[in-house]
C-alpha cells in the first residue's frame, strides 16, 4: 500500500517544478510565491530554506503543503527529513552530501517520496538502486543560484532518461530561453528557481515556461 502511494505521488512529478528558495526570494513571501507559481500551473513545489531556524520554517512548510494539496501538486521539502515528517510533505529532496537515502527513508513516513540530485549517469543509477522515487539531473546550464553545482548537460539527461524507471527532473540554469531543450532531451519535469521566484510576475512567468515546454 505504501509503495503504491509513493508510486502514485512520483507519477505526479512532471511539468514545471519550482524551487521556492528563501535566499533567491529575498524579501518576497514564500507562501505568496508558492501560490503564484501554482496558479501559473506549477505541478511540483520544493521549499528550500538554508537560512532560517527549523522552527520558523515549519509553519511556512505547512502552509505550502496545504496550498499544494488544494492544487493537487506535489510538495517536496529540501534536505531536512525531520521537517518533511513534521509538515507531512509529500516528499524529500536530497543532495549528494545530504543524508543517505536509507537513513532518510528510516525517518520518513512510508508514503513519502525521495528525490536525489545527480550529475553523473552512475550517480543516477546508484540512486535508483537505493530506491529513490525520482531523479534530478543537473546542472543543465550554468547557474548562480546554488554553489557547488556540477555540470551534467543535456547528454547526461538523455542518458539517464534512457535507462531510468523513475521520473527524471532537469535542473540548473533553466529559463524561458532553454526550457524546451530539456524537454526535448527527455525530462519529465523541468526545475526552475530564479526564472519564477525572481520574476516580476511569478504567475505569468510560470505560465510562459509551461507554454514553452509544449511541443511545437
Amino acid at each position: 500500500m505504501d509503495r503504491a502511494a509513493r508510486d502514485e505521488t512520483a507519477r505526479k512529478v512532471s511539468g514545471l517544478y519550482v524551487i521556492v528558495d528563501a535566499q533567491a526570494a529575498g524579501d518576497r513571501d514564500l507562501v505568496e510565491l508558492t501560490q503564484a507559481a501554482l496558479r501559473g500551473g506549477a505541478r511540483v513545489i520544493q521549499l528550500r530554506d538554508k537560512l532560517s531556524d527549523k522552527g520558523d520554517v515549519l509553519p511556512v512548510a505547512r502552509s505550502i503543503r496545504d496550498l499544494c494539496d488544494r492544487h493537487d501538486a506535489v510538495f517536496i521539502m529540501n534536505d531536512h527529513a525531520d521537517l518533511a515528517v513534521a509538515c507531512d510533505a509529500h516528499g524529500l529532496h536530497l543532495g549528494q552530501h545530504d543524508l543517505p537515502v536509507a537513513e532518510a527513508r528510516a525517518i520518513l513516513k512510508p508514503y513519502q517520496i525521495i528525490g536525489t540530485s545527480n550529475a553523473l549517469v552512475e550517480e543516477a543509477a546508484e540512486s535508483e538502486r537505493q530506491g529513490v522515487d525520482y531523479l534530478a539531473v543537473g546542472a543543465m546550464f550554468p547557474t548562480d543560484t546554488k554553489e557547488r553545482t556540477r555540470p551534467a548537460g543535456l547528454s547526461t539527461l538523455s542518458a539517464v532518461k534512457a535507462t531510468a524507471s523513475a521520473p527524471v527532473v532537469a535542473i540548473g540554469g533553466i529559463n524561458l530561453g532553454n526550457i524546451s531543450q530539456v524537454v526535448s532531451a527527455g525530462a519529465d519535469a523541468a526545475c526552475v528557481i530564479s526564472a519564477v521566484v525572481s520574476a516580476p510576475d511569478p504567475e505569468a512567468a510560470a505560465r510562459e515556461l509551461i507554454a514553452a515546454m509544449q511541443p511545437g
